[in-house]
Formats: C-alpha cells, sequence, structure tokens
C-alpha cells in the first residue's frame, strides 16, 4: 500500500503484540510504506476504549485494538495480519457478514449490523455462548480519496439481547401462572437473575393492608422451595415502603444512590441497598409494586429503564389474571366443598377418608360428591355419586341429592331402596327443569362390621373396589360385581349385592375422574387402579385415597372424589390437639405428641421420627396458610397416623400433590425419608398434610 513513511503509533494502552507484529510479512506491507491517512485511522482505532478493527487491503487484513481482542477471544493474538476470511472463516459465508464487508470495500457504501454474530471465546475445550453486538462498517480511505480498507466499531448487546430474551421467558412464564402466589414465585425468580439484583419484592394491596414479599441474592432455595407458596408479610395502609409509596402513586422511582429503605429496612439486607427502583403494577384490578435493588450504585439506563417497565406491565397483567382467577375459583370451590361433609365419622373399628380435587381447571364447581353416615341400626352408611356438569347448576342438583339420599337411608337403609326413590327424585327434578339431559350416577353401599359384610347398588357408576386385607397370595384388590343398572332418573331398578367385608379389608369408592383418560380406554383405567391399590404398602383409607388418585397417569379434566373405609383388625387410639397461629406453637406440639406417644407405649425410633416430621408440618402450615391448625394421631397396631390441617388456604389451588411439601429446605425430603406413605389433601376450609409410619412388629 503506498504512502509515506511512517510507523504504527502504540496507544497509551497498547494492544499486546500490535505494534510489533512483523506487517513486513503481511499483504499490508511495512508500516513505514503506510499511507498517513491509513495511519491516521490506525491512531484512532488502537488509542480508543471502544472495539474497533481495520480490515486493510483487497485482503481484508486485520488490525484492532484491545476492546476488539477481547471480543474475538482466542483469536487473539494469531488474528494480527490474517485475512479476516481465515480469522472468522466459520462465518464468513453467512448473510451479513463477508459479503456484507466486501460491498463496504467494493461500492464505499457504510452498513450497519443491528445483530451480528462473532464466535465466541471457546474455552475449556466446550463451545461458549456466541456474543451479539452491533457493528457499524465504514469505507477507509487513503490520502488521494481511494478505498483502501473497512473500519468496523463494535458496540457488545450480548447482555441486552439475553434481557431481551429472559423477558420474552418470563412472559412465558407468566402466562402459566394461576394465583398471586404463582406470579410472585415466577417475578422474584425472574427479576433477581435476569437484572442480576442484589434484592427484588412484590408487593399486592389486600384491601386494607399490603402483602410484600422479598427474595435477596444467595437465599438458599432448593427445588421444593421454589415451587411453595411465597412467604408474604402483611404491612399497613399508611407503610412507607417505597414498593407501598410507588403501589400508591402509581409513579415509578428510581434512586441511583443512596439508602432508599434504611427507615424501613427488615434486616441487614434491606440496609445495604443503594440502588433501587420501583416500577407500579399497571392493572385496573390490583394495587401494585415492583422494586428491584442493588448494593453498589446504579445509574439507570434509559434502555434498563424500558426494560423494567416491560417487566412490571407483564406483572400487572399476570396479577390482575391470577386476582380474577382467585375470585372465581374462591367462589366456586366454596359452593363445592360446603356441599360436602365437613367431618367424616370416628369409629373404632372402621376407618374413614376421602378425597376430593376439582378438575383441570379448578375454576368451576363440580357434580362429584361423598358421604358417610351412621345409619339407625348401627350400620356404616357410604355413598359417592356424580352429577353431570360444572357450574353452579350441577352444584346445587349434586346438593340436593346428597341431601335425599342421606335422608331416604335414615329411613329405610336397603341400597336398592335407596336408590329407587332417589331415581324418582332425579326424574321430577328433570321433569321440573325441563331437561332430559339430568345425568346421574350413584354408588351407595352399607357397611356392617359386627357381620363383617358390605351389600353395594350402584346406578351407573364405576365399580367399587376391595383391597383384601388378608389373602393366601397376600393383599390384593378385587373389583365388586356390582350390576350397574342405568343412571339415575331413567327408571331403572338396582340390584344389590353383598360381599364378605373382613378385618383387614378396605372399600374404595370412587368417580370416573379417577380412571378416564381421553388417550385410552376404560379398562386401562380399571386394571391400573387395581394394580395401584392391590401393590400399596398398606390398607390404611387415607393413604389409598392418595394411592387411588395418583393411580392412572396423567391430567384427567374432570373432578375426582374418592372415598375408602377400613375394617380395622383392632381398634384404634386417637387424640388431637389444636394449634394457635403463634411462634411457640411447634414447640407446645413436639411436647403434646411426645407425651401422647409415650403414653400408649409407642417405640422410641417412631416417635422420634413422628415428633420431628410434625413440627415440620405443623411450621408448614402455620407459615404458609396463616392460620391456627389442628393435629390429629391415629395408632393402630400396624402403623402410626399423623395429620395436620390449616384453615386457610389464601386463595391456592389446592390440587394435591405430594412434592409440594417443604418447611423452607429440609421438610420434603424430611418427611419422605423417616415415613412410610404420606400426602396432601385438600379438605372444605383448606388443607391436611399427612404421614404414615409402620410400627414395627414384636
Amino acid at each position: 500500500m503506498p504512502g509515506t513513511v511512517g510507523r504504527i503509533p502504540t496507544p497509551s494502552a497498547p494492544t499486546p503484540g500490535a505494534a510489533a507484529h512483523p506487517w513486513a510479512g503481511t499483504p499490508l506491507g511495512a508500516p513505514e510504506r503506510w499511507d498517513s491517512a491509513v495511519r491516521a485511522v490506525a491512531d484512532v482505532v488502537l488509542s480508543s476504549p471502544v472495539p474497533m478493527a481495520l480490515l486493510l487491503g483487497d485482503d481484508l487484513v486485520l488490525l484492532y485494538n484491545d476492546g476488539y481482542a477481547e471480543l474475538i477471544g482466542d483469536r487473539h493474538p494469531e488474528a494480527l495480519g490474517r485475512p479476516a476470511a481465515e480469522v472468522f472463516a466459520e462465518v464468513w459465508r453467512e448473510a451479513g457478514a463477508g459479503e456484507a464487508l466486501a460491498r463496504v470495500y467494493r461500492q464505499g457504501e457504510p452498513f450497519l449490523e443491528r445483530e451480528a454474530v462473532l464466535p465466541a471465546d471457546r474455552q475449556g475445550g466446550g463451545p461458549a455462548e456466541p456474543a451479539v453486538f452491533t457493528r457499524g462498517h465504514s469505507p477507509v480511505r487513503d490520502s488521494t480519496g481511494r478505498i483502501v480498507g473497512v473500519l468496523t466499531v463494535s458496540a457488545q448487546t450480548t447482555q441486552l439481547t439475553r434481557q431481551l430474551q429472559s423477558l420474552s421467558d418470563f412472559a412465558a412464564a407468566l402466562s402459566g401462572t394461576l394465583t398471586l402466589d404463582d406470579v410472585a414465585r415466577v417475578t422474584l425468580r425472574y427479576c433477581l437473575h435476569s437484572f442480576d439484583a442484589d434484592r427484588v419484592s412484590f408487593v399486592v394491596d389486600e384491601g386494607a393492608t399490603w402483602r410484600l414479599v422479598r427474595r435477596i441474592r444467595g437465599e438458599l432455595l432448593d427445588e421444593a422451595d421454589e415451587r411453595l407458596p411465597p412467604l408474604w408479610r402483611r404491612t399497613g395502609a399508611d407503610a412507607t415502603l417505597p414498593a407501598v409509596v410507588t403501589a400508591r402513586s402509581g409513579v415509578p422511582s428510581f434512586t441511583a444512590d443512596g439508602q432508599p429503605l434504611r427507615d424501613v429496612a427488615a434486616d441487614r439486607h434491606d440496609e445495604k441497598i443503594r440502588a433501587l427502583a420501583a416500577l407500579p403494577l399497571r392493572s385496573t384490578v390490583v394495587r401494585g409494586a415492583l422494586t428491584v435493588g442493588y448494593q453498589a450504585p446504579r445509574p439507570w439506563s434509559p434502555a434498563e429503564r424500558a426494560l423494567l417497565a416491560a417487566s412490571a406491565e407483564l406483572i400487572g397483567q399476570a396479577a390482575e389474571r391470577a386476582r380474577r382467577f382467585e375470585t372465581q375459583h374462591g367462589t366456586a370451590q366454596l359452593l363445592q366443598r360446603s356441599m360436602l361433609p365437613e367431618q367424616l365419622p370416628d369409629l373404632p373399628r372402621l376407618r374413614i377418608a376421602a378425597r376430593y380435587e376439582p378438575g383441570v381447571d379448578g375454576n368451576a364447581a363440580g357434580g362429584d360428591f361423598y358421604d358417610a353416615f351412621l345409619l339407625p341400626t348401627g350400620a356404616l352408611g357410604v355413598v359417592l355419586g356424580d352429577v353431570a356438569g360444572h357450574d353452579v347448576q350441577a352444584a346445587a342438583r349434586m346438593g340436593q341429592v346428597r341431601a335425599a339420599l342421606r335422608a331416604l337411608a335414615l329411613s329405610d337403609p336397603r341400597p336398592d331402596a335407596v336408590l329407587g326413590g332417589l331415581d324418582r327424585l332425579v326424574a321430577s327434578l328433570g321433569v321440573e327443569g325441563g331437561t332430559h339431559e339430568l345425568f346421574v350416577t350413584v354408588v351407595f353401599g352399607v357397611v356392617d362390621a359386627d357381620r363383617e359384610l358390605v351389600t353395594l347398588a350402584s346406578a351407573g357408576h364405576p365399580a367399587p373396589l376391595i383391597r383384601r386385607g388378608r389373602t393366601d397370595a397376600g393383599p390384593a384388590a378385587e373389583f365388586v360385581e356390582v350390576p350397574p343398572g342405568p343412571p339415575l332418573g331413567l327408571g331403572g331398578v338396582p340390584r344389590p349385592v353383598t360381599v364378605p367385608f373382613r378385618p383387614g379389608d378396605t372399600l374404595l369408592l370412587y368417580s370416573d375422574g379417577v380412571v378416564e383418560r381421553r388417550w385410552q380406554d376404560l379398562a386401562s383405567g380399571l386394571a391400573g387402579l387395581g394394580a395401584a391399590v392391590s401393590a400399596a404398602s398398606g390398607s390404611d383409607p387415607r393413604a389409598l385415597c392418595a394411592v387411588a388418585t395418583a393411580a392412572v397417569p396423567g391430567a384427567t379434566e374432570d373432578d375426582v372424589a374418592v372415598l375408602a373405609v377400613e375394617h380395622a383388625v383392632r381398634p384404634s387410639r386417637s387424640a388431637g390437639m389444636e394449634v394457635p397461629a403463634e411462634p411457640t406453637a411447634p414447640s407446645r406440639v413436639r411436647h403434646w405428641l411426645t407425651a401422647q406417644l409415650t403414653e400408649w407405649q409407642v417405640p422410641e425410633a417412631v416417635v422420634g421420627a413422628a415428633v420431628l416430621c410434625t413440627s415440620e408440618l405443623t411450621t408448614n402450615a402455620l407459615l404458609h396458610a396463616g392460620t391456627a391448625a389442628r393435629v390429629e394421631i391415629d395408632l393402630s397396631a400396624e402403623r402410626l397416623l399423623v395429620s395436620v390441617a390449616d384453615s386457610g388456604t389464601r386463595g391456592q389451588v389446592t390440587r394435591a400433590q405430594t412434592d409440594t411439601l417443604s418447611s423452607r429446605g429440609r421438610g420434603l425430603g424430611l418427611i419422605e425419608e423417616l415415613s412410610d406413605a404420606w400426602g396432601t389433601d385438600p379438605t372444605v376450609r383448606g388443607s391436611t398434610v399427612w404421614f404414615e409410619i409402620l410400627i414395627p412388629a414384636g
């Protein structure tokens, strides 16, 4: 390249090897021969802190500064003095790469790449994530005006690109949330990681008060904790927390450097925050705010403010959907559960448990119902039915059918007589409502513990299941061959069947939501239920209800109801304790349980495990439900059953999942390790978590 004699200028912070590179051996020739205009551009490049590169000559030979060296990673310093097509061979033929640079060189037209990708540095033998840049390419002319190269100026936008991608992922995650608990959990996790923050908080209004939840950098949460309801704390309507102030005013605020939480700090983590952004949620239904804080000063660039505002917008939309869902869900579920029995009979020789779960939507009242009650004869009446529909009308009809069935059974407990009377009632309701689409199925049984018999009759309902406790081959489950008959209201004549029901046996009634799945036939679902119940480790009714609801894999769109009755081999002993919502409650439970089990002469190893698990369950109930709880224990010769029931779910969807229990880090693993079976059951006014420990023989 012709030019006056000169040398490559050495910048104040030289690129290693750039000034001393043997340029004479490159197509550019010795620096002394370079044009003065080119040397001037090279001086600017090598002196600039912004990533820059010169691509000179027909081969676009590379010369670059420190910033560019960092961008190309392990290609430096070998890239110096080499044609760009060789250095970036793997991307050179891609759109916007070599062709674009060649066009700038040949035609002199500047070109802007808004999302350029350079192959990233490969360290440790594995591929690294490509870096994303905005790059401008301009022609470089010598002192005669001839184009002799291309100047590339790069601005790395990888972080912004990641945040935008994360924002898209955040929107997708929020779209799957149902409750404010879900929204808070997703929001805290996203903001903490995407903004690399030291502290994130989320606040929503509760009418006269505010509810606040917070996450901090380094907070130890295991996978189970991530699925738990967040630990909210309440604050007054006139609180001066920045989040509350922003939520009330609807005006965002940004503190670049200071002590924004000094006067309202909950702990040292709040005191260390120096920079804080507070964004209001844009919602007509929910007032709230998001705050993102750092322990170092932060200028809050326009791009970052815009990204935070976009995040708050998404959170507001999700919070609005969640508040509407919780309102509708709470009303529907309250209606559904208010029509189910709050308590089942407590009998010495018959142990009873039930479980109800709403369908996938969980947002509508359903028609599944169950009941168990003492008859005038001293026997136990049990029923499980299904009124078609998932609306308020279906729930109301369910209430009518259940009340009528109990009245008929108390008058004449014979199953065929009870279902015959119900058939006439349902037919009358259909005529009264002007519809022939009233579809009701019911199975009703009378359990006679003294005679060791159960008599059952069915009106179009799936066959009951009995798990036999004493067989030559061990426990096995068998379906009772009850003539199904037509659903109620069609004039059918139910035919009852009586089968043995000996000590150790457990009767299981269930709705079709337990065994029906869209992708498989009913026979497969029934076989799966039978196999699961037969393989269960014990005959306890609560455990079998949990086994039954999980027997057939996959989600069901129908409601699920299960009722189980065990004929105990020996009478059990029971006790209970009301647990106030106080910090000392877990300690009081531990002392009470230890004393009670010791009095009952329970083995010491079982006592220790039970006390530890019960303490965790009590803490879990007090933290996550925020209400008083009740602890109940039931001891038989075979097992110890402990349950902890709360009376408030704060709008949570209470679909029972046996992997959602934890007391902030250790509860899930502890219960699984120390108990033989455990699960969660939704109840009329809250939820119950229980566990079972087998008593060693001898």
